[in-house]
């Protein structure tokens, strides 16, 4: 009943499967890949013939996670899994980067690749495993598909290199790198490093892509063994439509390309489009094409106009050299009710980040398949469509918005103080304001603005450059702060972060694929240079936090108590924190180690609450003066309530240094004294003082001490 075709290799110490014609046979290209006990399915499945004026190659990545897969049942009302998670969302990224450049220019037919997570052993990540299957589906598919790829991810432990490290292992690694492609280019990289130089970080990509050679090679053979028909496909010739093209529009967009104001600059290219399309389309003619083939061929020489404006001159879009970044301005403290704020803007490119400081309340909550944990650090990134002058849909995040916000993310998380020196909870947002060029890069510019004014001590200022590339032939320019222009029109999208001293993050998507490791230096290098005069920049508006917390931010403070006086803290049912919070106004979160934090923006109201939590928590100390309540009055003394809930006997021979006939002649129910603790009787009754303490300074009367009743 089944053609089962199995490759079976060793790859980093563990054994990987690659299994095809036993599940999902009616999909165009399916394979079951197993890494350990990790296993995921990977379909494709690709139309038969384009849409009709279909002008673009419609690829879709799902990459989605059952809760199955790791013994679990999905939490909330329902039940069952829902909209993609980030994870699942940034996984999809992460396929589709690589193989989206490895489809052949022209074809445009429907295409999807699903891959699903049945099992997870929490060892083995399974989107390295979702990567190669996909591509091993897509071999075996018959698609006209230029691989295949392979991927693997590349920490530092210890110092040393490590491929595909177990999931545990990834806290100890100094770098989380993810590579992939093909036997002779890297295509895509995205990572997060600890201030790693430009070297190591290009070492670690090169030894990622030795390391997933061994995976091509298998895909190799199973396509030997199982991969159906190539598909006839055979690419427009539209030399033709060029010729006539350049010599209608040539020098109109030559001219077009040295204007460096952007919407001028498209004013002036829309009306060369428009131009061309009055040339091919006559009133009352028959044309020749198509208007998706002619459309299709002016963005293509669009493309090659500026390519070779920058390989012949050296002078860019906005007449700037290779190497030169905009012009920057750096702002902080916007807004005046923000904890921290910035606006960061570069040359056509802005962005609005405000920092929000929150208490452990207000960390996210994440069901993972590894299982829920919870964030304390969050970025978000919003790409309004006005940043670019047009209009457009608004609602939840998109796929692109999730990826340039994990990628900002990633290039300041590693800056960020540790958990128990900083204990609170922090929100960044980005609002892309204006755009034209890397709004990603511009966002962790902003963030790290915005932390240092709302007081996060942050170990270093960080800032982000996007590079691009153009190569013809042996011939290659590699651009420094590109512009959404050079983005489209490039050849590469390389984008650095990280401080004065090395890398935090590196994103790269690859267009073809003769990226050698020199391109890559170079790129590297003039990344870090570009890096630096960003963060010379920066400086001119904050050089690092600010020594206190913003007026409106949360104060917290911690404290420690005996993990078996929690049960005290907390009461039957909560009833004892629950008045703790409402008499005082500071909220309180109690953690299972003892840990206590306290917050409020009132510092008054932290220390009420810190001294009731004492109170019930602590043991009071002998010889220590404190301040009480007087709670009862009687014929021989008084009762204080003096630490949290305890209360002690103040005998009337304590009361004053004269003598007393009348208890209530010195104190009454209500009072506010000072006592302090003599010590405890032969039953562990408590024994206070009130005659060798100043009551109106509460200090100590030296001499008085031994005075006893």
């Amino acid at each position: 009943m089944f053609d089962t075709q199995k490759v079976e290799i060793d790859w980093a110490g563990r054994k990987l499967t690659l299994e095809t014609g036993r599940v999902a046979r009616q999909a165009d290209g399916a394979v079951l890949a197993t890494y350990g006990e990790s296993t995921v399915l990977a379909t494709v499945v690709s139309a038969k013939e384009p849409k009709p004026g279909q002008d673009f190659f419609p690829l879709t990545v799902n990459y989605q996670e059952k809760a199955f897969a790791a013994g679990k049942i999905p939490g909330g009302y329902f039940k069952r899994e829902g909209r993609p998670s980030e994870h699942e969302t940034l996984t999809s990224r992460l396929i589709d980067r690589p193989i989206r450049p490895l489809f052949p220019e022209g074809y445009k037919c429907d295409t999807q690749v699903i891959v699903t997570t049945l099992s997870h052993d929490m060892e083995n990540a399974p989107d390295i495993l979702a990567m190669v299957a996909a591509s091993a589906a897509l071999t075996l598919s018959g698609v006209p598909f230029m691989g295949p790829i392979g991927g693997a991810r590349v920490g530092l432990i210890d110092g040393e290199f490590v491929l595909n490290p177990a999931v545990d292992s990834m806290a100890d690694s100094k770098l989380d790198l993810v590579v992939a492609g093909t036997q002779d280019a890297v295509l895509m990289v995205e990572s997060e490093a600890q201030e790693l130089d430009e070297d190591t970080m290009l070492a670690a990509v090169m030894f990622g892509h030795r390391g997933f050679q061994p995976v091509i090679d298998a895909i190799i053979r199973l396509a030997e063994r199982a991969a159906k028909e190539p598909r006839d496909f055979t690419p427009v010739d539209h030399s033709a439509i060029e010729a006539k093209m350049l010599e209608i529009a040539e020098t109109d967009l030559r001219a077009a390309y040295r204007i460096t104001a952007k919407q001028e600059r498209y004013a002036a290219v829309d009306a060369a489009k428009a131009k061309v399309m009055a040339a091919f389309f006559p009133e009352g003619g028959e044309p020749a094409f198509s208007k998706e083939q002619v459309g299709a061929v002016f963005k293509d020489l669009q493309a090659k106009i500026v390519r070779w404006n920058i390989l012949d001159t050296g002078s860019r879009i906005d007449g700037r050299d290779l190497s030169t970044v905009r012009p920057i301005v750096a702002e902080v403290g916007i807004l005046p009710r923000a904890h921290g704020s910035a606006l960061f803007t570069r040359g056509e490119t802005q962005a609005l980040v405000v920092a929000t400081l929150g208490t452990g309340e207000d960390e996210q909550f994440v069901d993972a398949l590894e299982g829920t944990f919870k964030q304390h650090f969050m970025l978000h990134y919003n790409f309004p469509p006005y940043s670019v002058g047009e209009t457009g849909r608004m609602g939840s995040p998109g796929r692109r918005e999730i990826g340039h916000g994990k990628l900002a993310w990633r290039a300041v998380h590693p800056m960020l103080p540790a958990k128990h020196e900083f204990p609170y909870t922090i929100r960044v947002v980005s609002e892309i304001t204006e755009s034209n060029g890397s709004s990603s890069m511009a966002t962790v510019c902003g963030s790290s603005l915005a932390l240092m004014d709302a007081g996060v001590p942050l170990k270093a200022a960080t800032a982000g450059i996007a590079m691009g590339l153009i190569k013809e032939g042996d011939r290659f320019a590699v651009l420094s702060d590109i512009l959404g222009d050079e983005d489209h029109l490039g050849d590469m999208d390389f984008k650095v972060a990280g401080t004065e001293n090395g890398v935090t993050s590196l994103q790269m998507d690859i267009k073809i694929t003769g990226i050698t490791e020199e391109i890559m230096k170079v790129a590297l290098e003039q990344a870090r240079g570009g890096r630096r005069h960003i963060l010379g920049e920066m400086a001119k508006a904050i050089t690092g936090a600010r020594s206190e917390l913003g007026e409106h931010a949360p104060r917290i403070e911690v404290m420690k108590i005996p993990t078996d006086k929690i049960r005290e803290v907390i009461g039957s049912g909560g009833k004892v924190i629950r008045e703790i919070v409402e008499k005082t106004g500071a909220k309180i979160d109690i953690q299972d180690d003892g840990t206590v934090k306290f917050a409020s923006s009132d510092l008054k109201a932290i220390q009420a609450a810190m001294n009731w939590v004492k109170g019930i928590a602590a043991e009071p100390e002998v010889g220590a003066v404190y301040e009480g309540t007087v709670v009862k009055v009687v014929e021989f003394g008084a009762f204080v309530n003096f630490f949290g809930s305890r209360d002690g006997l103040v005998h009337v021979s304590q009361l004053a240094p004269q003598r007393v006939q009348n208890v209530k002649d010195v104190v009454k129910e209500g009072d506010k004294v000072w006592v302090k603790l003599m010590g405890f009787d032969e039953r562990g009754k408590v024994r206070l003082s009130m005659k060798v303490v100043d009551q109106k300074t509460g200090q100590e009367i030296k001499g008085e001490d031994k005075a006893e009743g």
